[in-house]
């Protein structure tokens, strides 16, 4: 196993061993769902002239209400999130959905193509393979060609890859930052080995972004059909990513370039950063980011907070789900309440320790109704929620310890029910290549996995 993937199944243990330091804590989200109520505001929503005002606001949130049954989380919810963050809910949006690497590439490189003033580049992984190198040489002919080049990897995550892959990069001109150096000495700050950069974003002059949990390596080029057809292929990677054009890139964009200045990034060159940015479709769409050290974790309370407010269906794609009470209460009690919930997992994994720590919740979602499937055709890394058909989240995020209290990650909620249906298709799509895990073989398995999962589940959640 890598040292990363040690440092992702073992965060805390490790933490405990090398510092010798206590485990902070996620927030209760029942707590803060009890501040805020639905009598209070909800905010303006952004566009591309700035805040709507309150009418307006309250207009555009009441026809999309109107265009799907009966859901509190168009509102309820929504106003939980707004208390967390300052990120606006902007109206506007065009979001394209991109399944796998070779659509999720194929779109960005067009954008980098199409880009004319800048490219903003942000990866937990980039390797010096075939796709790196094509991502590296198209960059430095963009940066030739007068496109300034700005791009920030993580220093985990890209630890396999050869400092001369990143020199050649910043002798053509990129600028480059390296996210929280593994070596101390190289610290931009308070150094902490477990906080690491976990998102992936490509924002092209500040009007194109595409986020998720894709990274630059050649494991997510191979193509599910042609791994049908002959096994010894590598193993085809199951992921989402999203497209968006309008005002949310605009979020976006202060996200990448606030974390370049909190890494002290060298300085960059004078751009148009923040163009003005043209309305391209009709959705709604808010951007939420998450770093160690704030008194709220946003990713988790725009999760539980959703999974809460649901009425009808939760369909959850995760893969890595090592969840805490608060997370299997809100599943829980969903399905009892009548909520269709749906869970696809990974069937494999880059690290056995991750499938062994979440099949141990599998036996009490399962008791509450919560429906679970494990994802068997390819190795799923996928990180997305649909709910209600018409909130929808794609993003970097895991359900796991490490990812939402120590990574820095990156979030798009789109609230759009045409979005929804193609994010519920793509889940169909996932179930077909899925295999449902049954309560009464799962309550009949032998001894021993169940001790082993226990005890794994035990051990990474050690703190």
């Amino acid at each position: 196993m890598s040292i990363a993937n040690i440092i992702h199944c073992f965060p805390l243990l490790a933490f405990a061993l090398f510092f010798g330091s206590g485990c902070v804590g996620l927030p209760d989200v029942t707590q803060q769902i009890g501040k805020t109520t639905a009598a209070q505001q909800q905010r303006q929503i952004g566009s591309s002239k700035g805040l709507l005002s309150s009418e307006q606001s309250r207009q555009i949130m009441e026809r999309l209400r109107q265009s799907v049954d009966p859901t509190d989380i168009l509102s309820r919810h929504s106003i939980v999130v707004e208390s967390v963050t300052e990120s606006p809910l902007t109206k506007g949006n065009k979001v394209i959905l991109l399944a796998d690497g070779e659509a999720t590439y194929a779109a960005m490189f067009n954008a980098l193509e199409q880009a004319q003033d800048h490219i903003n580049l942000e990866s937990y992984i980039i390797e010096d393979d075939e796709i790196g190198r094509k991502f590296a040489d198209l960059l430095l002919r963009k940066q030739a060609a007068g496109v300034q080049v700005n791009l920030s990897y993580d220093s985990v995550g890209s630890m396999d890859t050869p400092a001369a892959f990143f020199q050649r990069l910043r002798d053509g001109g990129i600028r480059v930052v390296e996210f929280n150096p593994i070596n101390p000495m190289k610290s931009h700050g308070e150094w902490r080995l477990f906080h690491r950069n976990h998102r992936k974003m490509l924002l092209a002059d500040g009007k194109v972004a595409i986020l998720g949990g894709i990274n630059i390596s050649k494991v997510y080029s191979s193509s599910p059909f042609k791994r049908r057809k002959n096994e010894s292929l590598p193993i085809h990677w199951r992921d989402t990513d999203v497209q968006i054009e309008g005002p949310a890139v605009t979020e976006l964009q202060k996200l990448f370039l606030d974390t370049w200045q909190q890494q002290q990034g060298p300085a960059l060159p004078t751009r148009n950063y923040f163009p003005d940015v043209e309305e391209r479709g009709d959705a709604l769409v808010r951007i939420l980011s998450s770093t160690p050290g704030e008194s709220n974790r946003i990713p988790f309370i725009m999760y539980v907070s959703a999974i809460v407010f649901a009425e009808r269906s939760i369909y959850l794609t995760s893969s890595y789900f090592i969840p805490d009470g608060q997370l299997l209460k809100a599943l829980s009690d969903a399905a009892a309440r009548g909520v269709d919930v749906k869970i696809i997992l990974p069937g494999t994994s880059d690290s056995r320790w991750p499938l062994y720590a979440q099949r141990h919740h599998y036996a009490g979602l399962l008791q509450a109704g919560v429906h679970i499937y494990e994802h068997e055709t390819s190795l799923l890394h996928a990180k997305t929620a649909v709910i209600d058909q018409v909130w929808s989240t794609v993003g970097s995020t895991n359900l796991d310890y490490l990812s939402l209290l120590h990574n820095d990650e990156v979030n798009a909620v789109i609230l759009n029910r045409e979005f929804a249906a193609e994010m519920e298709a793509m889940f169909a799509g996932d179930l077909a290549d899925s295999r449902q895990i049954q309560r009464d073989e799962w309550d009949n398995r032998p001894r021993l996995p169940r001790i082993r999962d226990w005890f794994v589940n035990l051990f990474i959640r050690w703190l």
